[in-house]
């Protein structure tokens, strides 16, 4: 039975790895056509051998003006944009007050999302649905990235008003928020082995299941987002976390 996903064609940011990577796997496993942006090719490679006519990659930074209009244009050669997920992002951990650290996370969060949209607008099609990824932390607190959850919480705030601007066209807007996800992100952030298994214990005892997400878990929800089974969804902001903000 052909799905809403069958043959659409979707363009997705930070495609090689964690949560981006998990959305073009799911999506190239229900038929869709991807066109994939990334800085390095990473975990994409297998996929691009399993599904060499339906996988396009090309290499990109959502900060740089070119390299969007590049993704503009090449998906312009392969028809109208039905999915978009702006996904590309980055944690940095800095002092609440240190605005360089913020302007580089919302450069990459914030603007680099919404940039991609801007770029892609008019090669979307009139039903075409976006989903853009946040964080569980606008809901709460972790000292030493209050710019990065600045950047995040800026991007959502902004989306809900886009998804009113955009509605008219027949676009749905809406983001998805990962709570602790097993990605490689975490390694980003500076802190040795042993501070990361001590930040990883404390996370886990307010996990409802006791684990981190999969990056997996996540994909579904942006799928579901996606699809025609979400189609009443505008503006929302949906939350998966494994528990971890009920507590």
């Amino acid at each position: 039975m052909k799905n809403d996903l069958q043959d659409c064609l979707a363009v997705i940011t930070g495609a090689s790895s964690g949560i981006g990577l998990a959305v073009c796997t799911a999506l190239l496993q229900r038929g869709a056509r991807v066109l994939a942006m990334s800085r390095s090719l990473g975990g994409l490679e297998p996929l691009l051998q399993t599904y060499a006519k339906r996988l396009f990659w090309l290499a990109g930074d959502v900060t740089v003006q070119a390299d969007l209009q590049a993704l503009r244009a090449r998906a312009a050669q392969l028809g109208q944009v039905d999915y978009l997920v702006p996904n590309a992002g980055i944690a940095e951990l800095a002092d609440g007050l240190d605005m360089a650290a913020f302007d580089r996370q919302w450069a990459v969060n914030g603007a680099g999302a919404l940039n991609t949209l801007g770029a892609l607008r008019h090669e979307l099609t009139q039903s075409a649905s976006v989903v853009f990824i946040g964080s569980f932390l606008t809901r709460s607190t972790y000292p030493g990235l209050a710019a990065y959850i600045a950047s995040k919480a800026a991007l959502v705030a902004q989306v809900r008003t886009l998804a009113v601007e955009f509605a008219p066209l027949g676009i749905r807007l809406n983001v998805v928020s990962p709570g602790p996800t097993a990605t490689s992100i975490w390694g980003s952030l500076g802190l040795s082995e042993e501070q990361l298994e001590g930040v990883a214990d404390g996370i886990a005892q307010r996990l409802l299941p006791g684990y981190f997400l999969e990056s997996a878990a996540v994909a579904d929800v942006v799928l579901f987002q996606l699809s025609q089974g979400a189609r009443g969804v505008y503006g929302q902001d949906w939350v998966v976390d494994n528990g971890f903000t009920l507590s």
